[in-house]
């Protein structure tokens, strides 16, 4: 049987998605009552990071040993990756020897090249194009402070990158309406935004995406890679601040989320970052439970 691999909140059906949040809920539960989970006793993870990273490597790593396997971490000075040996290639070797293979790149289409030459699941910590894995930790968020999302509103409000493109994804597969606002040029790739269908809503600016919104989010104006955009990025995107102003726009309880790191007095204010409106410290913290969860899905004997 091929292997199943997590590349986008697309490959897991709607259902999927909610058994696993679900399931990540009880996982939680079980290491805060210190409850031994141990499902993956022996198996082992390659982390291959092509980008620096900080939650992605502690969750993964930490979640592994937690559910009683090992990961292995791997960066572009450690390995042939790219560097001399096909992605093809390095794929058939890799996953000759573990039991999947989690990857944090630039280009998704590595991600998908690793992924047509892997023997075991491959999942994207992180491209370009989608973060699927963050989406997964603001949906049990989400879950666990409101129960199902399905029928919300959502604000999108920055850069139509990763995460906008990721936002798209989660609407198709949790059937929320998602407003995106964003500057000029830095809308969300054209193709993504039609697959959402109606759901989908192109704003003109951050007050008009946040009006009625149940849920608020942002991430940095200039990500890895486009550092040298900064100053440009502070001057484009300087009318698209989460602020208390906009947040008032939103219901009186909607929630802030944030991937982080976060850029205090730049995409969000430390205002908000700091509201009890904000579920960013737990947002952060479920990047660990609803990754179990997944390693367990796909790495785990099959039931």
């Amino acid at each position: 049987m091929p292997a199943r691999h997590f590349l986008s909140l697309l490959d897991f059906s709607s259902d999927e998605l909610r058994a696993l949040i679900a399931h990540a809920i009880d996982v939680k539960r079980k290491l805060k009552q210190g409850i031994a989970h141990t499902p993956l006793t022996g198996k082992l993870l390659a982390m291959i990071f092509e980008k620096s990273s900080t939650r992605t490597r502690v969750s993964f790593e930490a979640g592994m040993y937690q559910l009683g396997g090992h990961a292995m971490f791997m960066s572009p000075r450690d390995s042939h990756l790219g560097r001399g040996e096909p992605i093809e290639d390095s794929a058939r070797v890799i996953s000759s020897m573990v039991d999947g293979i989690l990857i944090r790149t630039f280009g998704h289409e590595r991600i998908q090249l690793l992924a047509k030459n892997s023997q075991v699941p491959v999942i994207n910590g992180l491209s370009d194009l989608l973060h699927p894995c963050q989406l997964l930790a603001d949906m049990q968020t989400w879950f666990e402070q409101r129960g199902d999302i399905a029928g919300a509103s959502v604000a999108w409000i920055g850069d139509g990158n990763n995460m906008c493109h990721s936002y798209i994804n989660a609407a198709i597969r949790f059937d929320f309406r998602l407003n995106i606002a964003c500057p000029a040029g830095h809308e969300p790739d054209a193709g993504l935004l039609e697959t959402g269908g109606d759901r989908i809503h192109l704003c003109a600016n951050a007050d008009d995406a946040a009006t009625d919104a149940d849920l608020v989010v942002t991430d940095v104006w200039a990500s890895m890679g486009q550092e040298q955009e900064q100053e440009q990025r502070l001057k484009t995107f300087a009318t698209y601040q989460v602020n208390r102003q906009v947040m008032a726009r939103a219901n009186a309880d909607a929630l802030f989320m944030h991937c982080l790191p976060a850029h205090r007095g730049e995409e969000v204010t430390a205002e908000v970052l700091d509201s009890a409106q904000s579920v960013i410290w737990q947002e952060a913290e479920n990047r660990l439970h609803v990754q179990k969860a997944l390693l367990e899905i796909l790495l785990g004997p099959a039931t």
